[in-house]
């Protein structure tokens, strides 16, 4: 493999579309900096849900500024709670703003970095920096409502997960802030279609073919 010195890669995707996983397949294989930006949002729900501020954007800010990106990726985030809050939490303009801001910092200071959300391509690399590919992932709902419930544990019904995927999905591409789109040159990446393998084998033909 080449000496890559700057690679910045955007992946984004419907929940439980697959783009995590695929996004750390990728990032592994190419040496990057993995940042997932629906982490940031979890981390703010489940603050919220545990300490209930009376000021929850400066409380919020005030988190943020203190953290480490590698600290919120060790913490569990992913309880159904927690999904339900954020897909909510996700519209506010504010926390948007804190967030962007957050993951900025962590991208000037990376060349070689896979960043994975709902607005990356669109919003967070449009420009300065830029990516240099773009991956936009879909998955069947009917796949992805299973995955989820495998993820939880089987917890809650597989119906509640179907319903709930469903109404985050239609609050990503609704909202009035950075909603979920997939860029003109972004390439599609269907999960429900093509096994881990393949997937990882389609991602990288395009890489290949810039670096």
């Amino acid at each position: 493999m080449k000496n890559i010195k700057k690679l910045i890669i955007a992946c984004d995707g419907e929940s439980a579309s697959g783009k995590s996983t695929a996004a750390k397949m990728i990032s592994k294989k190419y040496k990057l900096l993995l940042v997932n930006s629906g982490l940031l949002y979890r981390y703010g729900s489940m603050l919220l849900i545990k300490q209930n501020p009376k000021n929850p954007m400066f409380f919020l800010n005030r988190k943020f500024k203190n953290i480490s990106y590698k600290k919120i990726a060790k913490q569990n985030l992913h309880s159904h709670e927690i999904s339900n809050h954020v897909a909510i939490l996700a519209k506010n303009k504010s926390f948007r703003q804190i967030v962007n801001n957050f993951q900025k910092k962590i991208i000037r200071n990376n060349k070689k970095i896979c960043v994975e959300g709902r607005d990356i391509a669109s919003k967070i690399l449009s420009k300065k920096p830029k990516y240099d590919l773009a991956f936009y992932f879909k998955c069947n709902i009917n796949v992805a409502a299973k995955r989820r419930w495998l993820d939880l544990n089987k917890k809650i019904s597989l119906k509640e997960v179907k319903r709930s995927l469903k109404k985050r999905t239609q609050m990503d591409k609704k909202r009035k802030n950075s909603p979920l789109v997939k860029v003109n040159d972004a390439i599609l990446v269907r999960t429900d279609l093509l096994s881990k393998k393949q997937v990882l084998l389609k991602m990288s033909k395009y890489i290949e073919k810039i670096i």
